[in-house]
């Protein structure tokens, strides 16, 4: 079953490679959307594919890579629309 998450990440996670490494992970997972740094110092991201995948997305973005100290991620789920071609890191 597909889905889509709308994400906000919390935390250390400007500066660190986040963007990069998310985008590396979603697109071995087969995932669609986009990610981009907010002047929050929050990271926003939508994701888009299978369940299982999603699932997967969302427990590493809880932890990001090496240098990310993630405090919190709110999640909101979006009816599917299938339309992302791929995933891209917003500027």
């Amino acid at each position: 079953m597909s889905k889509r998450f709308h994400i906000m990440i919390s935390g250390r996670v400007q500066g660190v490679c986040f963007r990069a490494e998310t985008r590396r992970t979603a697109m071995t997972l087969g995932l669609a959307g986009w990610l981009k740094n907010r002047p929050t110092g929050q990271v926003e991201a939508l994701f888009e594919g299978d369940e299982q995948a999603l699932a997967e997305m969302l427990a590493w973005c809880r932890q990001g890579p090496p240098l990310a100290r993630v405090t919190g991620v709110a999640i909101m789920e979006e009816p599917f629309s299938g339309t992302l071609p791929d995933f891209k890191i917003l500027y």
